[in-house]
């Protein structure tokens, strides 16, 4: 357990912080999600549109810190050969 103030300040700090970045990481999975569940139907207007969104949402979690980069470019190079694929 922390013994200094700035210690126990930087506990809770963490504790926001690992809440907070859970809840953009689920968030962005989902968009992920909706572009995989639309590219498997076979909806190509459905899948463009949810890819354009779900490629924002991860360029925005890379500024935000959650994922790196490189995970994030891979993840849209992938989910964006799918769509092509339609």
């Amino acid at each position: 357990m922390a013994n200094h103030k700035s210690a126990k300040t930087r506990i809770n700090r963490n504790h926001k912080r690992s809440l907070i970045n859970g809840a953009r990481r689920s968030r962005v999975r989902t968009f992920v999600k909706k572009v995989e569940a639309a590219v498997v139907a076979g909806d190509k207007e459905a899948a463009a549109a949810a890819f354009k969104v779900a490629e924002s949402e991860l360029m925005r979690s890379v500024r935000k810190g959650v994922f790196p980069i490189n995970k994030v470019a891979r993840t849209v190079s992938r989910l964006s050969k799918k769509v092509k694929a339609l």
